[in-house]
């Protein structure tokens, strides 16, 4: 079965690569991957780069960098901030700067080039410039400004109330522009009404939960270019509720997608109405998925749009109707926006901004836990992680509220005066809980909880808090033992909800599946229960149901759930008529709900990650795992990662043949795991070679795979 769309993406064919020196690319000052954006205050910024070039295998032996006030300097081989000359290295992330003070309030060059693995010399890299804050000082979280982008009409037409009505196509936050085409016909009055909805090329006055409708009035007084004044909503800018202020050349803004013109002083053209879109810088090229799937086609460009889109606020928000940071939605939206850009600047400010405005839920609170280790993973970065260790240990491992008994968490579901900050939430809307039995100590809360011990025993080593991790390690290794022990139900071969409670929910089972938590003798038997009940939980609930499903060896069912077409799904939303991703399955599912929430974008990682499987192994991907797990499906794309693009594909026909081409950057290896293969019954080449790959959990692996392009072919006799 051939894929549309592949030319699209390149054939990743294993061809002799040229005998190239490494020429270093895409490079970043701190975490920034857009150079001269945004001032830095970090006296000592950190270097990082990429390759463009190199032959097949090819690593970095050493490096130089050059700092200068300007490219003078560079000119005349004399850089008058520092010069580090050759290095004997392979570090390509996060170089620290060594040289003379940096002057503030000033724009920096620098420039960097690298010697391959047989000791050539490569070109430099291209002159790039930052800039420096008017005082410098410690390291800090960083963003960028947002971003306006004009988008024009992708229809105009005349609805049978002999009104104008424009669809820009895609919902987006933002305003509208009205220009006149003609001096002399700028003045008079409008009425328009903008939406997100629309009936029968009408606006929706009345959509329901809190999905947008205005109707804008005024009238134009001069020849230029003028914003409709859309005015702000109570329920979302109110600080004192939490809500992100935005910036006051942004001002007010809505998502919308329709306009209908009842009134106006001039025809409306594609040239004379734009929607002006408010995201946070981003780059659609960085990644691509393409399958032999048209629905999973469509969900992974609808949910990698939401986490554009939603990118409004400067920081991770909840949706429109609050437009409040929290811990999960901004978890979730972490993983999206890492597996559709190569950019890191907004999970880390939206984690530190969560740090200091944390909310209630048991199961957030362990959410940043969550984004800390995936900001370190994805990044290799450490700075973050030792600004927000004391806290992680001391507020979110919520180690405190552990019984010295067997180390589970004691919590509650209700607010309780001794312990304020312990409140259970499983999933939100409440409907979506499966039926859950809360219980003092249950499945949910502890399953985050052997999740995050293990993790903050990893971030204590990265830290050297080497005491901490020792007793983190031990203590995830008694709390998991704990964990089945009082959960598991051996004769039903499922886990209950918690202590003295008989039910079974698909939570209580889906999360020690997605966290390694269950013995590997009785992971079938928890799948297929996970499997039997489906989709009963929320857009939240599914990260962690795909997740389990995928980490059991159960793809099939998983991409089944993705390109479902039932009521709890992403095709229902689409059905319902949103371009971004909604706050619940439907309309149905919670009366409230607004269509701009990232949380329900769940496949934006799940698709990178699992069904292309690229993973990091190491932080910063110095090893990568690539365990494509596209099932019956044929699969190609492309996963951004700070070191640069892995390229996936998948070539497949049931028991007659299968191919994965790879495509690796320069300074990384692989470990792949392949499918189970009927090896023996044909014959297995990688790279042209004939391949004897190790049996792991039924899997074929194939481990230290060098970068470069490589392809692993079985065809059965």
């Amino acid at each position: 079965m051939k894929l549309k769309k592949a030319l699209a993406l390149g054939m990743f064919l294993c061809v002799g690569s040229p005998l190239l020196a490494l020429t270093p690319s895409e490079l970043m000052c701190d975490l920034l991957t857009k150079p001269g954006w945004v001032p830095v205050p970090d006296e000592h910024p950190q270097f990082s780069w990429c390759f463009k070039d190199g032959e097949q295998g090819d690593y970095q032996t050493a490096y130089q960098i050059q700092v200068a006030k300007t490219t003078a300097g560079f000119r005349a081989e004399k850089p008058d901030l520092w010069d580090s000359g050759k290095v004997a290295s392979g570090q390509s992330l996060f170089v620290t700067y060594a040289g003379q003070p940096l002057p503030p309030n000033a724009s920096i060059c620098w420039r960097v080039r690298v010697w391959d693995r047989h000791g050539r010399a490569g070109e430099w890299s291209q002159n790039v410039s930052f800039l420096t804050a008017v005082e410098l000082g410690d390291n800090q979280a960083i963003r960028y400004p947002l971003k306006q982008t004009k988008i024009k009409p992708v229809s105009i037409m005349t609805n049978s109330e002999g009104r104008v009505f424009v669809d820009f196509g895609k919902a987006a936050f933002g305003w509208l522009e009205l220009t006149p085409q003609s001096p002399e016909r700028y003045a008079g009055s409008f009425i328009f009404h903008v939406g997100e909805k629309a009936i029968d090329k009408t606006v929706d006055r009345q959509p329901g939960g809190t999905i947008r409708y205005a109707k804008i009035t005024g009238a134009l007084t001069q020849p230029s270019v003028y914003r409709l004044p859309f005015l702000a909503d109570k329920r979302n800018t109110s600080e004192k509720a939490g809500a992100i202020v935005l910036p006051p050349e942004i001002g007010a803004i809505m998502p919308f997608r329709y306009v209908e013109a009842e009134e106006t002083p001039f025809p409306i053209t594609k040239e004379s109405l734009q929607q002006i879109a408010i995201t946070y810088p981003f780059d659609d090229t960085t990644s691509a998925f393409v399958s032999s799937d048209r629905t999973l086609d469509r969900i992974y460009s609808f949910c990698k749009y939401s986490i554009k889109a939603t990118t409004f606020a400067g920081v991770y928000v909840d949706g429109d109707r609050e437009r409040i940071p929290y811990e999960a939605d901004a978890y979730i939206n972490q993983l999206g926006h890492y597996g559709v850009d190569r950019e890191f600047t907004l999970a880390r400010y939206s984690h530190e901004h969560l740090m200091r405005y944390p909310t209630w839920p048991t199961e957030w609170k362990q959410h940043s836990v969550m984004m800390a280790w995936a900001d370190w993973m994805y990044t290799g970065n450490t700075q973050s992680l030792v600004r927000c260790y004391e806290q992680l240990k001391r507020e979110k491992a919520l180690i405190q509220h552990a019984r010295t008994t067997d180390g589970l968490l004691v919590t509650s579901r209700d607010k309780n005066p001794e312990k304020p900050d312990i409140r259970d939430i499983v999933d939100w809307p409440g409907s979506e809980r499966d039926n859950f039995d809360f219980k003092p100590v249950n499945a949910v809360v502890n399953a985050f909880f052997c999740q995050n011990i293990s993790q903050m025993a990893e971030m204590a080593d990265a830290v050297g808090r080497t005491n901490d991790a020792v007793v983190f390690r031990a203590l995830a290794v008694h709390v998991k033992s704990a964990f089945n022990t009082a959960f598991y139900d051996m004769k039903r071969g499922c886990y209950v909800d918690g202590e003295g409670s008989s039910h079974a929910s698909l939570h209580a089972n889906m999360l020690p599946l997605a966290f390694g938590l269950v013995p590997e003798s009785e992971r079938d038997r928890v799948a297929d229960f996970v499997v039997s009940r489906g989709m009963a939980c929320s857009v939240y609930g599914a990260q962690y149901l795909l997740e389990g499903l995928f980490e059991a060896g159960r793809e099939d069912a998983a991409i089944a759930l993705m390109t479902s077409q039932a009521e709890r799904s992403w095709s229902n939303m689409l059905k319902e008529g949103s371009t971004i991703a909604l706050e619940a399955w439907g309309q149905k599912f919670k009366s409230n709900l607004d269509w701009n929430h990232a949380w329900g974008a769940a496949p934006a990682n799940i698709i990178p990650r699992y069904v292309l499987g690229v993973r990091p192994l190491t932080p910063g991907f110095g090893k990568v795992l690539i365990r494509p797990q596209s099932g019956s499906l044929e699969a190609q794309g492309i996963v951004p990662t700070v070191r640069g693009p892995v390229k996936v594909g998948v070539r497949q026909k049931k028991n007659v043949s299968y191919k994965l081409m790879l495509e690796i950057p320069v300074n990384m290896t692989a470990r792949l795991e392949l499918p189970p293969l009927p090896v023996r019954d044909g014959e297995l080449t990688f790279d042209g070679h004939d391949a004897k790959p190790v049996f792991k959990d039924g899997r074929l692996l194939f481990d230290n795979v060098v970068s470069g392009k490589h392809t692993i072919e079985w065809k059965a006799k």
